[in-house]
């Protein structure tokens, strides 16, 4: 949604009160004050979508053991971290950065990454980001070839989140495809890192758990 520049004649007392709010929720006055002007007259706002798409992700992965909600001072960003079984218990972090616009065919990214300068366990994950872009171009046919949609770096994999083209998604819709990718993504790794010791073995089994998160969405 463009934005504009408007004058606007408000109390002092109103704008204070409006600092004082848009502080405490890590916000612009700007940008708060186009939420309650929005949500007078009814209108969703790319910052509510984000919101909701949010809100259900939490409702959807937070209930699991395994991963821990992180909500950063931002509202596009949602951090999920879960725990890694290699030697010192690394931590991965999954962060989901959307777009403004999420009825677009390009609706974000997902960022994975590790806090660690160890160099035995960053190859190893440089070898999982590898094994997982095959995957993605054997099954989906649109990985780092064609439009390069993710990247891979010591320690961190960056995959764009896409829109199936065809008609608009709810926000229930994106939030359920995200979950299940960081699941299906999460599931994968520890499974990979669970084989190690036997290369040969890690990838087809891998590979086999990937196949059962595969299927139609709207995400991809």
């Amino acid at each position: 949604m463009k934005k504009s520049v408007y004058s606007l004649v408000l109390m002092d007392d109103v704008v204070e009160a409006v600092d004082r709010m848009a502080y405490a929720m890590n916000t612009s006055r700007s940008n708060l004050i186009n939420q309650i002007l929005a949500e007078h007259v009814s209108m969703v706002t790319p910052e509510k979508q984000m919101q909701a798409v949010f809100q259900r992700i939490e409702a959807l992965m937070g209930p699991q053991d395994q991963f821990q909600i992180q909500f950063q001072p931002s509202d596009s960003m949602l951090s999920i971290r879960s725990a890694l079984r290699y030697k010192y218990k690394p931590t991965i972090r999954y962060s989901v950065l959307l777009y403004r616009g999420l009825q677009e065919d390009a609706i974000g990214e997902l960022r994975v990454a590790f806090r660690t300068q160890n160099g035995e366990l960053i190859d190893a994950l440089v070898g999982f980001f590898t094994l997982w872009a095959r995957l993605e171009e054997k099954y989906l046919g649109e990985t780092c070839g064609g439009r390069a949609v993710c990247r891979i770096d010591e320690g961190r994999y960056t995959r764009q989140l896409r829109l199936a083209p065809g008609r608009a998604w709810s926000s229930e819709e994106i939030a359920r495809d995200i979950s299940g990718y960081i699941e299906g993504f999460d599931r994968c790794l520890k499974c990979y890192f669970a084989h190690l010791d036997d290369p040969a073995k890690a990838a087809p089994e891998t590979e086999k758990i990937y196949k059962t998160y595969l299927k139609p969405g709207s995400v991809r």
